[in-house]
């Protein structure tokens, strides 16, 4: 992701490019970093009227999870390398004199016996301080930082957050939120309170969902298949076992429900259905792909191999492995799930973490009429 990149806050839509920082007591930035079973994120940003502008990035694969299913533990070299990832993020925050900051890992040290250690180790090592977040949290910030890409007549939204080492899944019913009330609704979601009852101005979350499955985590479970397809038939079936009885009846054909992802595999699946040739947020972000140009792009992938994959434009050789269990995941999710469409959304974890802290700020502005 590239500097000075505007991103629509959940408030409202990027309309005006011209619109001055708001001012926060400090004057200060806004960081987040994302730390998951494979890399490591930041983003730095200003909050620009309903907007955040990002002013400086960092992302670098660290594969923290590497051997943690078959040990339990994160390794040593695992930690190594991402130590050094962390060092850089600490030392940009610096030069930039951040105030307001949010530094988050997920699955891989939730798992981790270790994971505490490591937190502690990070500390004394980079000075930064590291959160476990919970399921729950993570899928909540999945919610908030996919809020702009809510269409106005969807009055049931599924949430797709596939990671390394988790996939998570949050089934919202906004039938009962006024269509210019619905944005907002999400970035005050609060995962704890389910049901209808009492929800007329806010969000009902019907059910929310943290698989043990990521891209990382699947990919691992199956490492000595070595048909192609077999591989990925089995990948896909053992995900959707997991998920068989999340799917409500209740919805009927899916005719007002909507899905977004959000998930490098399906940024990834997005430019590859696009046919570009590099990848590019501007025409991937909010792009809507129906459930038959998927498969199109996966029985590519699968007919071109693992060494045609390595070659593909938008893959390449860091992900040529991944991509395959993160779109085992996705077609599984869409053959179960009452809807036939999904809207790509470029953004997660770490645009969650900005706009929270902004909202809870107060230095975004208000949604334009």
């Amino acid at each position: 992701m590239r500097a000075n990149n505007k991103h629509a806050a959940p408030k409202g839509r990027h309309k005006n490019n011209n619109r001055q920082p708001t001012a926060t007591p400090d004057g200060g930035l806004f960081a987040a970093l994302d730390l998951g079973t494979n890399s490591c994120r930041m983003l730095i940003a200003r909050p620009i009227g309903s907007e955040f502008e990002v002013v400086d990035a960092f992302s670098k694969p660290v594969h923290l999870g590497a051997g943690l299913a078959e040990y339990g533990t994160l390794a040593p070299a695992a930690i190594k390398r991402t130590l050094g990832a962390l060092r850089i993020c600490g030392k940009k925050l610096r030069q930039h004199g951040v105030k307001h900051s949010r530094l988050v890992a997920t699955e891989a040290c939730r798992r981790a016996r270790n994971g505490d250690s490591f937190v502690n180790l990070v500390k004394r090592e980079t000075g930064l301080n590291l959160e476990i977040i919970d399921p729950a949290e993570e899928a909540r910030l999945a919610v908030v930082s996919c809020a702009p890409h809510l269409k106005d007549d969807s009055d049931q939204l599924l949430i797709v957050d596939i990671g390394g080492g988790s996939t998570e899944l949050v089934w919202l019913d906004l039938s009962t939120v006024a269509p210019k009330n619905r944005a907002r609704a999400m970035v005050e979601l609060d995962l704890n309170k389910r049901g209808k009852a009492g929800c007329e101005k806010s969000a009902c979350i019907m059910d929310w969902k943290s698989v043990p499955l990521g891209v990382a985590t699947l990919k691992d479970m199956f490492h000595d298949v070595d048909d192609d397809c077999a591989k990925f038939a089995l990948m896909s079936c053992s995900f959707e076992e997991q998920i068989d009885e999340f799917v409500p009846p209740e919805i009927g054909d899916g005719a007002r429900c909507q899905i977004i992802g959000t998930s490098g595999t399906v940024t990834t699946v997005a430019a590859s259905h696009l046919g570009l040739a590099r990848y590019e947020r501007c025409k991937v972000d909010g792009v809507s792909m129906c459930k038959q140009e998927i498969d199109q792009v996966v029985d590519k992938y699968l007919s071109i191999g693992p060494e045609g994959r390595k070659n593909a434009p938008c893959i390449g050789s860091d992900r040529h492995e991944l991509i395959m269990s993160g779109a085992a995941i996705l077609q599984a999710i869409l053959r179960v799930w009452p809807s036939s469409c999904l809207t790509v959304a470029d953004r997660g974890l770490r645009e969650g973490l900005l706009y929270s802290q902004m909202t809870a700020a107060g230095v975004l502005g208000n949604r334009p009429n």
